[in-house]
Formats: C-alpha cells, structure tokens, sequence
C-alpha cells in the first residue's frame, strides 16, 4: 500500500513508519520540516512539505497531525494553534482529497478521549455522548466533525479516540520520570479521576488493525480494557521504578499555576474499547503493571 501520514514524525507516527515499513508498505509524510523525515521516520520514508508533492496514488491516509495539548498554558494564542493545527489542517487535507481523481480507500483521523470531556465516574463507550463541554472535547468534537466529511467522497472514516499512550520514547510517561525518579511522585489532586492508558505497541498494533478491516469506520476508542484511578496509576509506576509515590499534588495548586489545563490532570475518562473489542482485536497489555513493566527497562 501507499500511506500517506500527517503527524509522521511524532511519537505515534514515527512507530508506525517503523512498523509498516517493516511490512514493505510505500510511506510518504507530509511535514513542515519534510528534510527530517527520513531522518526520525526511516530511511525509505519521503518527506513532503506540501500535499501537490504527492505524485502517486494514495491507498490510505492516516491523519494524527496535532500541536501537543499538554506543553504549555492554554491562552488565547495557544488555543488557535492547537485549533488549526488539527481542525485548519484536516481541511486542507480534505480539500486535496476531494480534488483526488483516484482517491484512498480509507482515512483513520486521530481523536482522543477528551471528546467525552470529564466523565467523572461514567463508563465511557463509543455509544456514549459528550460529558462536560471543556476545551478538549470542543477541539476532538470538531477534529472528528472535519474528518468525517470525507465521507462524502466516498472514504471510509476511522475515528481514533486516543487515551494516555505509555511509551519509552516520550509521550506523558516521560513528564513523570523526574518526579518519581526524585521520589517526589504521587497521586494528582484527590488521584479519583480516571486514566484511559493504552501501551504503545497496542496503539499501534490497533490503528493496523483499523486500516486493514474494511469495514471498520466511526469512532474508535483507543485504551486498554481497564482503565486505571489515577492514584493506582501513581502507585504501580513507583513500583516499577521502585520509588515511593506518596507526594501528592494538590488540586489547588495546579489551578493556581495552570488555569484551565489544569481540567486535563484533575479530570478523567473512564473510557472502555468496546468497539475495538467487538470488532476482534486483541490487547498485549491489558494490565497497567505488565505494561509499565514491558517498558521499564527503557524508562
């Protein structure tokens, strides 16, 4: 197949130009800095800076491009970045799809489980609507609303509500490394809220999964099948670093310092892949200590 990726070069993006190029699949990325491609994705990976770059028939997209939600204050400047970075984006690769006269079969456009805004103690399935209107779910409801529109070219349209990725290589797990390492981890807040994680060889062991079962479309929630309490989360990954994790972060001091991104560490989904699960797939990692454990020795 010929892939076309958006957010290639990210974390998620770079394992799978790695793990599909291992199966021999043609794979071009379209990046700002399209000369780093090769260089964070693969050798075999061609980087362009503009979709008109893309010469050859296109089987298959896969949209995840996104400015990180997490890095910094959410401010007005930093909102529309995080807006057109995924929403402003996705229309530009629409309009180029639409003027395709061979168009891909399929595209998978990334989400996250914040569409469901802060569900507190709800089990969050495909079936269920939107929790709290916050930020996030503003952002993910309007993401997936632009991708679907390439429906009406006749693609079939993936929605994958991503939850909390663990990898090695970064991602949020790294943000937490120094605390716990210093032993000055703990649970966030009253550490209640729940924390859809998902490993990352899953993650992308599930969008394969996704592009290959044709008649796989809608949304799609990317997590492990029991999601965790924060304050559990907090206990197993001291374990596995065998470090104490009883420094608690206060709830108070986080809206204090971060304002409304603070909603992201205090808040949760309870989030279940039951779609994933009807659809066949299979998990590795189902349990948070196997997961984090797989992943220790790299931390």
């Amino acid at each position: 197949m010929h892939i076309l990726l958006t957010g290639g070069t990210g974390l998620i993006g770079r394992q799978l130009c790695q793990h599909w190029s291992a199966q021999g699949h043609q794979l071009t990325v379209w990046s700002r800095n399209p000369a780093q491609v090769a260089t964070l994705c693969g050798a075999q990976v061609r980087g362009v800076a503009r979709l008109q770059d893309v010469t050859q028939p296109v089987d298959a997209v896969i949209n995840l491009a996104g400015a990180p939600i997490a890095d910094r204050l959410w401010t007005h400047k930093r909102k529309a970045l995080l807006w057109s970075s995924r929403i402003s984006l996705t229309e530009t690769l629409l309009a180029w799809l639409e003027g395709l006269a061979v168009k891909p079969a399929v595209l998978i456009s990334g989400s996250a489980v914040g569409w469901y805004g802060d569900g507190a103690e709800r089990e969050l399935t495909e079936a269920s609507g939107p929790v709290q209107d916050d930020f996030p779910s503003q952002l993910c409801i309007a993401w997936e609303e632009t991708a679907q529109r390439a429906e009406a070219f006749g693609l079939r349209v993936v929605l994958v509500r991503t939850g909390l990725v663990l990898a090695a290589e970064g991602g949020f797990l790294s943000r937490l490394l120094l605390p716990f390492k210093l032993a000055l981890g703990g649970p966030i807040g009253n550490g209640r809220q729940w924390m859809p994680w998902v490993h990352i060889k899953d993650q992308i062991a599930l969008i394969d999964f996704l592009l290959h079962k044709p008649d796989a479309s809608g949304p799609y929630n990317a997590c492990a099948p029991q999601p965790v309490r924060n304050r559990e989360f907090a206990k197993t990954l001291g374990q596995v670093l065998h470090r104490p994790a009883f420094m608690p972060m206060p709830a108070f001091a986080l809206r204090l310092g971060l304002g409304e991104l603070s909603g992201l560490l205090l808040g949760g989904q309870r989030a279940v892949p039951e779609r994933l699960l009807a659809a066949g797939f299979i998990f590795q990692f189902t349990d948070l200590h196997a997961a984090l454990d797989d992943l220790s020795s790299r931390l």
